[in-house]
């Protein structure tokens, strides 16, 4: 893992596009390798789009975005799955394949992301699995998981490559409040081993126990804590 002194992801006078509309415009910020970052905003402000122009599921049509050393705006089809090898992708709804156990939900990354040794795949699966607490769950199905047990097997797939950064969008959304707290501290244990997060979150009880910095998407605009009074009331 690279710990260089470079933020993890840089972002320039971008906008952000949902289809054909801007959704943020000049959009700046940085994230450093060992930085917690909470992205707020109603529905419908950016959040998910930008998330997803970070991690190239959007086009970068306008401004300079760097994540992991890719450039997003010269970034080529190809050069995407590597881009992906350096981040760690999480979503609110899981996106796992229900029919096949976790191990095969694993390889299926691994392997689209470069692995081929069959032992080193089955090592670094279970080191993640034991990394978010579920040694035993290899050949378990997902329908056999709570949504707590589901969300680490998540996690687990977006740490197989060693991410500089993780994304994540509304990643404790669909979990009950005691499974969302353990979660969210399985998020700060990984952040403490030196990868950078960038959360989104409607959750208000994280932002007010945590004092992580803030970005909120509002009016097209985002706003960055470490340079505006970012207010998070009841209104995300």
């Amino acid at each position: 893992m690279d710990f260089s002194t470079q933020p993890v992801l840089q972002v320039n006078q971008a906008t952000i596009f949902q289809g054909l509309n801007p959704v943020l415009t000049d959009v700046n910020f940085s994230v450093e390798q060992h930085e917690f970052v909470f992205l707020i905003g109603r529905t419908g402000s950016g959040k998910s789009s930008l998330l997803k122009t970070l991690y190239a599921d959007l086009e970068l049509k306008s401004g300079v975005v760097e994540v992991a050393g890719f450039d997003l705006g010269t970034i080529k089809q190809k050069e995407i799955p590597f881009l992906r090898r350096k981040i760690g992708i999480i979503f609110q709804d899981f996106q796992l394949f229900n029919d096949r156990t976790v191990a095969e939900n694993l390889s299926f990354v691994m392997k689209a992301t470069g692995w081929n040794n069959k032992l080193k795949i089955r090592e670094r699966m279970a080191e993640v699995l034991m990394l978010v607490g579920l040694n035993d769950a290899l050949e378990k199905m997902p329908h056999q998981l709570s949504g707590g047990e589901q969300q680490r097997v998540v996690i687990a797939r977006a740490l197989l490559n060693e991410p500089s950064i993780l994304l994540a969008d509304e990643p404790t959304g669909n979990l009950d409040p005691d499974v969302a707290d353990g979660i969210f501290k399985l998020f700060q244990e990984i952040n403490k081993k030196g990868t950078a997060i960038l959360m989104a979150t409607h959750n208000h009880d994280l932002l007010r126990k945590y004092p992580y910095r803030v970005l909120k998407c509002e009016n097209g605009v985002l706003q960055d804590s470490k340079t505006h009074d970012v207010s998070f009331g009841t209104s995300f």
